[in-house]
């Protein structure tokens, strides 16, 4: 079965950073990896999604703060977040797509941030950030 198991968390002043990291096993394909988050009483948001062919989507919050990327020989995802601010306080969830089909072959590219496009959730890492 699927697992992706997050880890990188953690407590970090306004302006710090944080690498989190997403290592993934139980499968040998997913057209997209990506990054959400959901705070305290809010609902759960994309963060940022990356496709095989390697191009990255981000949510508008995040954009020029947070890069998304891969090591697929490691099966493991990255999410560097820099100048975090209060508002990001959140747990962090990886999350995979599986295999998607465009045609009769695997989408490679242009993957999206819409929480329903996700079959597969990691059990998440808190990201707290204090003013």
């Amino acid at each position: 079965q699927v697992q992706l198991v997050e880890s990188g968390g953690g407590s970090v002043q306004a302006g710090g950073s944080l690498k989190l990291s997403c290592a993934a096993s139980g499968f040998a394909y997913s057209s997209c990896m990506g990054w959400f988050r959901q705070a305290a009483d809010k609902e759960r948001e994309g963060v940022a999604a990356i496709a095989k062919d390697g191009s990255t989507t981000y949510a508008n919050s995040v954009k020029g703060r947070f890069t998304i990327s891969e090591d697929n020989a490691k099966n493991t995802l990255f999410l560097q977040m820099n100048s975090l601010k209060p508002e990001d306080t959140a747990m962090y969830y990886c999350a995979a797509t599986g295999p998607q089909f465009c045609g009769s072959t695997y989408c490679t590219g242009s993957c999206g941030i819409g929480i329903l496009e996700y079959k597969d959730w990691g059990q998440g890492t808190q990201v707290s950030v204090s003013s």
